[in-house]
Order: structure tokens, then C-alpha cells, then sequence
């Protein structure tokens, strides 16, 4: 196991945390204090024993025959995804995809702030979109200096990411969540997320097919009815 993997836990399992969160919450939001990794299992539909590999990576550990203290867990979870302190983020391109983006309050439940929104183009320079104001493209590097924002996230076209990940980087941004459908090249030490919206629509689709030929291959092996 390498360092960075042994701090951080397997990346299936940090990317299954968020989904644990929510049904916690609910669990919670319902006035349940315990809760068994068993329960969880059933009600997520993966094995028992996964759930405690994966809840074992935020360091807490439940009571045999008893579980898990659900505001506990909760906190662990939290604090192990840095969701309990606030990060500041800086938004480029402010299209259909990042306006959407920055009107989902769901972010500040996760830790994620964005300050700042900025667009090349002059005509929505000026416009605020769920309470951020639209900046010049050209003042992102300077304020992100100057207010120490770590975090960026890109949502402009294909052929204008690499340039605003630069600007990023220029600015002392350490990670970007980048949403164009293209790889960045950035230097050591900056990390990237990149979501591939046609990935994960191509993942669906296939899986719309599967589940299309095995409805169809199971109407055919149906016995034939009688005639009335």
C-alpha cells in the first residue's frame, strides 16, 4: 500500500463515505441514536463486511452486538472528508453547468464555499448567481493569491481548461475539480478530480441495455398463456 493511499483510505471507499453521510443524517434526522453496520448494509444493498472496511478508514470503530453512535459516526465521517471546516473555492465559466453548479446549496453541507465565480465573457461579467458575483476572467490568478483560496472548479468548454487551470495554479490554487472533457496538465503537489459527464452517461447506457435484454430474454422464456 502506498503512502498517499494508506492516509487517505482506498478511493472506492472515500467516494462510498458521502453515501453513508446522508442515510446517517437521516438515521439521525429521525431521532435514532445507534445503528448497526448490518442496517446499513441493507439499507445501501452491499455487504455488511464493506461497510466496516470502509467506515474503518475514518479511524472509528463500532461495538460488537451494539454498533455504531450515530452522531459519532457522523462527526468521524465529517472530519475524515474535511465536510466540518468550510473551503473556499473559486468557480470559472459560468454556462448552463456552472451556473447550476453555483445555485446547489448542497455544497455548503459538504464543507465547499464558492466565493467567486469568473467567466471570459464580458456580458455575464457583473451578474450574481445564487449570491456570487461574476468577475473578469483575467483578475482570478491575483485573488486567489490574495485571499488564499484553495480550491477551483472548472466548467468551461473543453478548449479553455487547460488555460484556466494555469491561471489557477498561478494563483496558488492546490486542487481543482475540473468538469471539461479533458485531462490537465498541472505540476506536482496540485491535485485534480475530473468528472467525465459523457463516462458516466456511456456507464448508464450500457447498463439501460443490460437490463433491456435481460427483460426482453426473460419475456420470451415466459410460457405462453392459454386462449380464452
Amino acid at each position: 500500500m502506498t503512502p498517499e493511499k494508506n492516509k487517505i483510505g482506498s478511493l472506492p471507499a472515500v467516494r462510498r463515505l458521502p453515501t453513508y453521510l446522508h442515510l446517517l443524517r437521516s438515521f439521525s434526522e429521525s431521532g435514532r441514536e445507534m445503528v448497526s453496520s448490518t442496517h446499513i448494509a441493507e439499507k445501501l444493498k452491499i455487504e455488511p463486511i464493506q461497510v466496516r472496511k470502509d467506515l474503518a478508514i475514518t479511524g472509528i470503530e463500532g461495538k460488537p452486538k451494539v454498533g455504531y453512535y450515530i452522531p459519532a459516526l457522523i462527526d468521524a465521517i465529517e472530519t475524515f472528508l474535511g465536510w466540518n471546516n468550510t473551503t473556499d473555492a473559486f468557480l470559472v465559466g459560468v454556462g448552463n453547468l456552472g451556473s447550476a453548479l453555483l445555485g446547489y446549496e448542497g455544497f455548503r453541507k459538504h464543507g465547499l464555499k464558492i466565493v467567486a465565480a469568473f467567466d471570459a465573457d464580458d456580458s455575464r461579467v457583473g451578474q450574481v448567481i445564487g449570491d456570487v458575483e461574476v468577475l473578469p476572467i483575467h483578475k482570478l490568478s491575483d485573488l486567489a493569491m490574495r485571499m488564499h483560496v484553495p480550491m477551483g472548479v472548472i466548467a468551461v468548454p473543453a478548449e479553455s481548461a487547460q488555460s484556466v487551470a494555469d491561471a489557477m495554479v498561478l494563483g496558488g490554487i492546490q486542487a481543482i475539480w475540473n468538469f471539461a472533457p479533458r485531462s490537465l496538465d498541472v505540476p506536482d503537489g496540485v491535485v485534480v478530480q475530473n468528472e467525465d459527464l459523457a463516462s458516466g452517461l456511456a456507464v448508464l447506457s450500457v447498463k439501460l441495455a443490460r437490463t433491456r435484454e435481460i427483460r426482453e430474454t426473460a419475456g420470451t422464456m415466459l410460457p405462453a398463456g392459454n386462449g380464452g
